[in-house]
């Protein structure tokens, strides 16, 4: 990524100054971690680590959405464990 494009996605207005190949570089050591636990010499394609990353954020996505209004039913800002698990029911 080149200086221009780090600039010009830091001065966004809504303060998204991470740009998607920032946050791919955390969750590929997990993906590959994780499978090295199951079967070993096991190589990943990147299309499947990003496959993997896009299900992984609707999935979180999805999941903050239903928890979110079980903290404000409650009438709390603060989103809890019990928020969680209600949320996952």
């Amino acid at each position: 990524m080149s200086y221009q494009q780090r600039k010009a996605s830091s001065a966004k207005p809504d303060g998204a100054n991470r740009t998607v190949e920032l946050l791919k570089l955390p969750f590929r050591p997990l993906v590959c971690g994780t499978a090295r636990d199951l079967k070993n010499n096991l190589r990943i394609r990147s299309g499947a680590v990003a496959a993997l990353q896009k299900a992984d954020e609707a999935y979180l996505t999805g999941l903050t959405e239903d928890i979110n209004p079980c903290a404000a039913h409650a009438k709390r800002v603060t989103v809890t464990p019990k928020d969680m698990q209600l949320a996952c029911r």
